[in-house]
């Protein structure tokens, strides 16, 4: 059965007013999700996601639930985060090496491009964060 959503495992770690604190457990997530190869969360042993608390009044600490986000924002954060700076690597080494530029001075540039990208995704996160929710839901008995 394929989703819209990206969904992950997870144990709530803390309960506040503004956020749910969510630590991820990879294994079992990760094992039945189609995105496993693109995902980073493969390669990591325990995320923690802070889902913003919208009146959950029905969480507790240490219950067992299910992190959402739907399927279209993974790929979204997968061009943000991997293939934006993969092309503008490419697209650098081989314009700069056809005109003949020197490899210390293409590494140099490829460096500052992608510094330069990711200070530009910085500037804009809490745009990004607030593109990217995150829904908790309860795991099913």
């Amino acid at each position: 059965m394929k989703t819209d959503n990206i969904e992950h495992e997870g144990v709530i770690l803390d309960i506040d007013s503004d956020y749910i604190s969510v630590e991820i457990l990879n294994k079992a997530a990760c094992a039945s999700c189609n995105a496993k190869q693109m995902c980073s969360m493969s390669e990591v042993k325990a995320k923690i996601i802070q889902v913003e608390n919208r009146g959950f009044t029905l969480y507790e600490k240490g219950e067992r639930v299910n992190v959402l986000l739907k399927r279209s924002l993974g790929f979204k954060a997968l061009w943000i985060s991997y293939l934006i700076p993969l092309i503008i690597l490419l697209v650098l080494l081989l314009a700069l090496s056809a005109v003949g530029v020197e490899e210390l001075l293409i590494a140099l540039s490829i460096l500052t491009f992608l510094a330069l990208y990711y200070y530009v995704v910085y500037l804009l996160r809490d745009k990004i964060k607030k593109e990217f929710i995150f829904i908790v839901e309860k795991l099913d008995k």
